[in-house]
């Protein structure tokens, strides 16, 4: 066949100035582009075969060695073209375009089959694990989804233990994390859009949403923003977190993340809208507040007022882990006076001989524990709790043997650390850390005044803070009676009939059945009688 003739040729430059390259016609001419391109990479795989008696039509499979189904391509692929290609009469082997329609619609039992008609198309095809077929005369190529790299088994999330709950998790497959979601929705509503992202990464993320609960102006404001990002790589889901967020300075995470699909599957329902990235477990799940960074998805698998007690501790932990060590301080440096006789000369004892003020007291221990916690962080699982629990112990103890701190102190920072344990989300955990901190030096200045500008310049910041166009504090701030029976207190969920206002566009979606039940304990009575 040899080479393209000269308007194919001017063709073929057009493609190349543009950044495609048109497949030659030429096997050969394919072999050389590609081993230009893909120059130094020594884990391409690239064989070459001929199929027939007396034709000897030459094919190209490439792939790399370890992202690619070995079995697959040798079922599909090597052992149909090979083997059973010998059984087609001579005259349906022609080379040309023919014998690619043969081959591509009935040579290959492989279920993902494309073809594409020029070369960075199946390079990009290649390095994302696909295997790429070339036939000798003709100018297409095509592509086999025999993606086939080691990956991590559904196993139960380790940030996000339950009790009662789904024990599976996702994982850093892409397609096994869209299936986890697709196995709970079984709705022809439910929407994945897939998009590329990274000009060097290409890495896939999909966009799932149910159709008719979802808003449009979400889902606009979703794209917008994905498509907006001109990035070289996205490593982790946290990339596309930072780069679509509205205020990258707030404290508070304005994007939940999770590793569970079902709660993926609660919040579509809701009409949210859901991000997941390949090579990441967590999803994304927009848009985001602080009411719904307060609750569990265990809180809907228990009885309501289970879930009501539940959610009130949560609450209260966070105010504690916030406001604790500075009320100690305020009380402790400005008002004494608020508090009982006794319990301030017993504080007073306790701090006998301590060298430092009170500000810097719980500096010392607040750092020592958060230095404590990052040990623990990034230490195996059975040292890591062992330098947490082993070292408080320890340095605590040393600490007011020492005369460093008082045994208040410890107490007060313990208390603190356990209740920032209770709040469900780590990334909104961390903002409550980071907020402590403020607070204490406002406490250390100002007193009680400081915590009570701090709490107001927060509440503040809370009030104006959005994400996603949704306000940061709903329902607190919509006034809406029917998102109340899912905040603080968890309703019954027979009561709960109504998705969340200002999220989803169909908000019916439970129809009140209380007279139902009603009717049937009635009916129950009856029969016993």
């Amino acid at each position: 066949m040899g080479f393209f003739s000269k308007k194919k040729s001017g063709n073929v430059k057009k493609e190349k100035e543009m950044g495609k390259l048109i497949n030659s016609r030429n096997l050969d001419e394919n072999t050389r582009r590609l081993k230009e391109r893909l120059k130094d990479c020594d884990d391409i795989v690239y064989k070459e075969f001929r199929v027939g008696e007396k034709q000897n039509l030459r094919f190209l499979l490439v792939y790399i060695d370890g992202m690619s189904s070995r079995d697959l391509l040798n079922v599909s692929v090597l052992n149909s073209l090979m083997v059973h290609a010998r059984e087609v009469p001579p005259e349906a082997t022609e080379p040309g375009d023919e014998l690619f329609k043969l081959v591509r619609y009935g040579g290959l039992p492989a279920s993902e089959l494309a073809d594409k008609d020029n070369l960075e198309d199946a390079v990009l095809a290649i390095l994302i694990g696909d295997a790429v077929l070339f036939i000798d005369s003709t100018e297409k190529c095509i592509i086999i989804g025999a993606k086939g790299w080691p990956m991590r088994g559904v196993s139960e999330p380790n940030t996000e233990a339950l009790i009662r709950g789904p024990r599976d998790g996702f994982t850093e497959t892409f397609r096994i994390n869209t299936a986890l979601v697709r196995r709970r929705i079984r709705d022809s509503r439910l929407k994945l859009k897939q998009l590329s992202v990274g000009k060097r990464s290409f890495t896939d993320v999909g966009i799932m949403y149910i159709e008719d609960i979802a808003e449009p102006e979400l889902l606009e404001e979703v794209f917008r923003r994905i498509n907006t990002i001109d990035i070289d790589a996205i490593i982790e889901s946290g990339y596309i977190e930072q780069l679509i967020e509205d205020n990258y300075l707030s404290p508070f995470p304005q994007i939940s993340v999770t590793e569970r699909p079902d709660e993926v599957a609660a919040s579509l329902y809701e009409g949210r809208v859901a991000i997941l990235v390949d090579n990441s477990p967590f999803a994304l799940i927009v848009p985001t507040t602080l009411n719904s960074l307060f609750q569990s998805p265990e809180d809907y698998y228990d009885r309501w007022y289970v879930a009501s007690i539940l959610r009130f501790i949560r609450y209260m932990a966070s105010i504690l882990s916030l406001v604790l060590p500075a009320s100690y301080i305020a009380v402790t440096s400005f008002h004494p006076g608020i508090l009982p006789a006794k319990l301030v000369i017993s504080m007073a004892a306790a701090r006998q001989g301590i060298p430092f003020p009170v500000l810097i007291e719980a500096f010392i221990m607040e750092v020592t524990f958060e230095l404590l916690r990052e040990a623990g962080l990034r230490l195996p699982v059975p040292i890591g709790s062992a330098i947490g629990i082993v070292g408080g112990i320890v340095i605590g103890t040393a600490a007011v043997d020492a005369g460093i701190v008082s045994p208040i102190m410890v107490i007060i920072v313990a208390i603190t650390a356990i209740s920032s344990f209770s709040i469900p989300n780590y990334s909104l955990s961390v903002g409550f850390r980071m907020l402590r901190f403020s607070l204490m030096f406002l406490a250390g200045i100002l007193g009680l005044y400081g915590i009570m500008l701090g709490v107001l310049l927060i509440a503040s910041h809370l009030v104006k803070l959005k994400s996603f166009g949704i306000p940061y504090m709903s329902p607190y701030v919509s006034f809406v009676g029917s998102d109340y029976k899912d905040t603080v207190v968890r309703v019954p969920i027979f009561l709960m009939g109504k998705r969340p206002a200002q999220i989803a566009r169909n908000r019916i979606r439970l129809k009140n059945n209380r007279n139902l039940i009603n009717r049937l304990e009635q009916e129950g009575s009856d029969d016993k009688e």
